[in-house]
């Protein structure tokens, strides 16, 4: 078939993002300032307008790449208010899910598991573990030496004035020993509160609910969630029953292995068509080990062997060692331990940040991690082969767009997990 009759002029894109409590409208609002970024970089038309849907969060996209115009209309699976449910945690319930989410990776033995392949997101699973008593411990030895202070110091002036002994020096001696508990509980309180507000910067409390979200049933999907999963899956059953010219699913990182399981769900549910859309699949910043590894992951398990497999998707998958966020080339089916004989999927393959980012630009934002984890979402300044926006919003096919790429070379792709059981 030539690319010219398989050109793409019409388009539905299905985003689901990931453990994010912000508003979906932050995505479209990041799509609309981006695009125009990189429409003016690679020298493209592309304009955003706000939609409507009962359901999802959805606008259109209206584009005009290398004199092919297409209309993009692109629906996000709306999640936040669940993360923000999980996240109103009181400052006490946070230390438990800490050791609750310790216990789990470290007693089923994942964490060591996940430090075989790439350190940065151990790391970052790691940094509100250590961020959080590194808090605790601070308050308890601000509290301790002020309350120690305050102790000293009553018990200071019974001296001076001549009272080591007696009823009142009992009593006194009782009251300095109350303060100075009082002041160690109240200024933890007070340190610990101000820490969390400080969240918004620090991602300590943030990180430690989006492990604890994911870790609480070992691997399985949460009800609430299942359920919003569930609508998405017959929403995109409908774009598939519809004309059209590509079905497009975009996972971001928690939210790649929730649409592994969307996919699955699609294709034994018998939505594709042969004369229908085509289906494809881009996971990008994928952390699916964080779950696939636990030991009750068995649907996600099982909806990645099925999909390595099959010849009716096109499944690529974009990382870049510079995101310290995500598993990085990191092939999720192979490294999960669920690779089954003919796997063909994913195709795994490096944004190349360090590359696809000016010099300049990649100074601005190397450490910046959580910004650099969106960055797939985002404008490049010297792009290469991967550009989001010609993807969900160009003429070509996701298949003919990576037809004959060859997977990085980089790539990891030796199963790792130790529990690798699939549902019956």
């Amino acid at each position: 078939m030539s690319a010219q009759s398989r050109q793409v002029r019409k388009r539905r894109v299905f985003h689901i993002p990931g453990y994010d409590p912000m508003p979906p409208r932050r995505y479209r609002e990041l799509y609309r300032t981006e695009g125009a970024a990189q429409a003016d970089i690679s020298g493209y038309e592309i304009g955003v307008k706000a939609d409507r849907s009962d359901d999802t969060f959805r606008w259109t996209v209206g584009a005009r790449i290398d004199g092919r115009s297409v209309l993009a209309q692109i629906d996000v699976l709306v999640w936040a208010d669940i993360v923000r449910d999980s996240m109103a945690q009181s400052i006490p319930a946070t230390y438990w899910q800490l050791v609750q989410t310790a216990w789990t990776y470290i007693g089923t033995g994942t964490l060591r598991r996940l430090m075989w392949m790439r350190k940065g997101p151990v790391i970052a699973a790691l940094y509100p573990v250590m961020m959080l008593l590194g808090q605790l411990i601070l308050a308890l030895v601000v509290g301790s030496l002020v309350g120690g202070w305050a102790q000293g110091l009553i018990m200071g002036a019974l001296a001076l004035v001549g009272v080591t002994e007696g009823a009142f020096f009992d009593v006194v001696a009782w009251m300095a020993w109350a303060i100075g508990w009082l002041l160690l509980i109240g200024i933890v309180v007070v340190l610990l509160r101000w820490f969390k507000a400080q969240d918004n910067k620090l991602f300590a409390h943030y990180l430690m609910h989006d492990y604890a979200y994911s870790a609480k049933k070992r691997g399985e999907t949460p009800s609430e969630l299942q359920a919003r999963m569930t609508a998405f899956t017959a929403i995109i059953a409908e774009a598939l029953a519809m004309d059209g010219d590509e079905v497009l699913i975009v996972g971001h990182s928690s939210g790649v292995h929730l649409a592994v399981s969307i996919i699955a769900d699609l294709i034994r549910g018998g939505h594709l068509r042969d004369d229908g859309p085509k289906l494809a699949f881009l996971s990008l910043g994928q952390v699916v080990p964080m779950v696939s590894f636990l030991p009750r992951a068995r649907r996600l398990r099982s909806d990645l062997a099925f999909l390595s497999t099959r010849d009716d998707i096109t499944w690529v998958d974009v990382s870049a060692p510079g995101d310290g966020c995500c598993f990085a080339l990191c092939d999720p089916v192979a490294v999960t331990g669920v690779a089954p004989e003919g796997k063909r999927w994913p195709l795994v393959i490096s944004a190349a940040f360090t590359q696809s980012l000016s010099s300049a630009r990649w100074k601005e934002l190397r450490w910046r991690f959580f910004r650099l984890h969106f960055q797939y979402l985002c404008a490049f300044d010297q792009p290469k082969d991967y550009d989001y926006f010609q993807i969900t919003a160009g003429p070509i096919l996701l298949a003919d767009r990576y037809a004959g790429r060859k997977p990085s070379g980089s790539r990891i792709h030796v199963p790792v997990s130790k529990y690798t059981s699939l549902l019956p």
